[in-house]
């Protein structure tokens, strides 16, 4: 024991004999039933972390699974935009019910409790992870097969609240093709490994632009670094989205259930063998 200990252990970053092991897990609401959680992070912001959980979400929906998706991202929520909802979440005695989708998925996001959806969330980093772990502990998610979270960008307290406290089966890291990003992704990457969480894959956005007239692959933002990633950490599963104009308006429009996506398929499949998820 160091000579200055407080005997806080949970604010404690030291390695002793007396230190205290804390259990962080929450328990789901009782009348949920969530087969796997899959976490879908980044390391920086606007390389399409919410595309991602969106398209994987109604993928496993179209191949017959019971999908659901829990927006993290307090403060930039975005998926209730993506799925066109307008319905407030119902809130009752039992406690409180997500928002169905047009085809199905249970989706729960802040903007689904909020008066108005453009109301700012102006809130400090605990109460943020705390809403998070509500979002399981109080939301009923009926009947779940595969649930997505689409979490803020970054390794802060959402990403931290998420892996210690939610049943988490594996993550989905999503980049883009710049440098900097790659560097990024590795932090992301790190602490997936120092909190035991299985990499399941990784997706590069933007990663090229396709002449429909010529046919010509253009890599708009430099050339591609994931194959490298990959490699380096040794994720099996990669997968590159181009820049498509038509997925942009659609999503813009509320009808990501509408695209039609083989992106992903590898990553779909991955998420069907249970083996692959310990």
């Amino acid at each position: 024991m160091s000579e200055s200990c407080n005997h806080d252990c949970a604010s404690c970053a030291e390695s002793c004999n007396e230190r205290e092991e804390f259990d962080f897990s929450a328990k789901p609401h009782e009348m949920s039933s969530v087969k796997k959680v899959i976490g879908v992070i980044s390391g920086k912001g606007g390389v399409g972390k919410s595309l991602v959980t969106s398209l994987m979400a109604v993928g496993m929906n179209r191949r017959g699974y019971h999908t659901a998706i829990m927006d993290a991202d307090i403060t930039g929520p975005s998926i209730p935009k993506a799925f066109n909802i307008k319905k407030k979440a119902e809130i009752n005695e039992a406690g409180i019910i997500p928002v169905k989708s047009a085809t199905g998925i249970d989706i729960m996001s802040i903007n689904l409790l909020l008066d108005n959806e453009t109301d700012p969330v102006i809130w400090r980093g605990p109460l943020i992870g705390g809403t998070v772990k509500q979002f399981w502990t109080e939301v009923i998610w009926n009947d779940i097969d595969y649930m997505f979270i689409d979490m803020p960008p970054g390794t802060g307290d959402v990403a931290l609240t998420v892996f210690q406290s939610l049943p988490v089966d594996g993550i989905i890291i999503v980049t883009s093709p710049q440098e900097l990003v790659s560097m990024i992704v590795a932090k992301a990457v790190k602490m997936a490994e120092m909190m035991n969480i299985p990499i399941l894959g990784i997706v590069e956005n933007m990663s090229y632009f396709k002449c429909s007239e010529c046919n010509k692959e253009y890599k708009i933002f430099g050339e591609s670094h994931i194959e490298q990633i990959a490699d380096k950490y040794d994720i099996k599963a990669i997968s590159k989205l181009p820049i498509e104009p038509v997925i942009a308006s659609t999503v813009d429009k509320g009808m990501i259930e509408l695209v039609d996506d083989n992106y992903l398929n590898n990553l779909k499949e991955i998420l069907e063998k249970a083996e692959e998820l310990k």
